[in-house]
């Protein structure tokens, strides 16, 4: 496979909170699923293969997004975690070289431009991983970007293991990646099940990358609405109106 950049979109959860028999991903905005509204911002950047992990109602999924020529599939069978599903996409992705984005199939407001920059910051650095950042007052249940004083990543903790300080901090993991592609996978390997949720968090690979020596940047390249992940109803009509003001 040529070292152009790949993406793996996250669309295999099941989300009880949507009180709905449709897939997640599968909810229309504006007439278009999310996931499709993320499928097209990652074509904007010029990816010419997208691995979509599937997992709840897989075969529904799929067959929703068949239309979709550059789209392969991976099956995570059970959820694990973000980190658990990242690594079904070895096989489709164990030769290529390049960058991958990784992104979540249910944050429909992503643009393109702001994945590009993404991209841009992690191959003009030639970095490991590029956690792309949103700064936001509203910060509740969201991960959050730890840094030194020099203003250095050091890690992202997840709200649920945040200490009182880190609550306070502002810059947020949005759950846009950009990595290379392999050191991304050897990083999977690593992954150990130790939080509260006692999930393979795709979150820890940059710090695993980190205390490797490798480079590991956190970039505030995208804006809070791009980050807004949709669980439930409320937030579903929240994002339409968002995308109906662009």
């Amino acid at each position: 496979m040529s070292d152009s950049p790949v993406a793996i979109i996250l669309a295999a959860g099941k989300s009880t909170r949507m009180k709905s028999e449709t897939p997640k991903v599968l909810h229309q905005v504006c007439g278009q699923s999310m996931i499709d509204h993320v499928i097209n911002a990652v074509r904007e950047t010029g990816v010419q293969k997208i691995v979509v992990i599937v997992g709840h109602k897989a075969d529904e999924v799929k067959a929703a997004l068949d239309h979709h020529s550059d789209v392969v599939f991976a099956l995570q069978a059970e959820q694990k975690g973000t980190g658990h599903a990242v690594m079904m996409a070895e096989e489709a992705l164990k030769d290529h070289t390049g960058s991958v984005l990784v992104l979540a199939g249910d944050t429909p407001l992503l643009k393109g431009s702001s994945l590009q920059k993404l991209l841009d910051v992690q191959q003009e650095n030639g970095a490991a991983c590029i956690v792309g950042t949103a700064i936001t007052e509203n910060n509740h249940g969201l991960g959050r970007i730890v840094r030194d004083e020099a203003g250095k990543f050091l890690k992202i903790v997840e709200h649920k293991d945040a200490s009182e300080v880190e609550l306070q901090i502002q810059e947020i993991n949005t759950g846009c990646f950009a990595f290379q592609t392999q050191s991304l996978f050897a990083a999977l390997k690593k992954l150990r099940p130790e939080n509260q949720q006692a999930e393979y968090y795709l979150t820890d690979c940059a710090e695993i990358l980190l205390n490797e020596g490798k480079t590991v940047l956190a970039a505030n390249t995208l804006d809070i609405q791009e980050a807004m992940g949709v669980n439930t109803q409320d937030q579903l009509a929240e994002v339409e109106k968002v995308m109906l003001n662009r």
